[in-house]
């Protein structure tokens, strides 16, 4: 917070981008979910299989999450698909 003139504070907002835990931005959303789905599989797993099933394979669903999302995010924000090659484009106006 800081001070205007008339002495009134003032939130200019984050300095610095959100991450938490080294996981950043729109990302965060992902990681939520990769948890919440590792978690309702324990449950499916647990009662099919029992607690030591259950247990293993909420670790690698939340594993397999997490390694997506880091994987993703070093990719940046936005996700752009980078087409190789030389593209030519004709005939963009009609010739009257």
């Amino acid at each position: 917070m800081t001070m205007n003139q008339e002495g009134y504070p003032v939130f200019k907002g984050l300095q610095k981008p959100l991450e938490f835990m080294g996981i950043r931005g729109r990302f965060l959303t992902l990681a939520v979910a990769a948890i919440g789905v590792s978690f309702v599989g324990f449950i499916g797993f647990s009662i099919a299989l029992g607690k030591l099933a259950g247990f293993i394979a909420m670790l690698v669903m939340a594993l397999v999450g997490l390694v997506t999302i880091y994987v993703k995010q070093r990719g940046g924000l936005h996700n752009k698909r980078r087409a190789k090659g030389i593209y030519v484009y004709k005939n963009l106006r009609r010739n009257s």
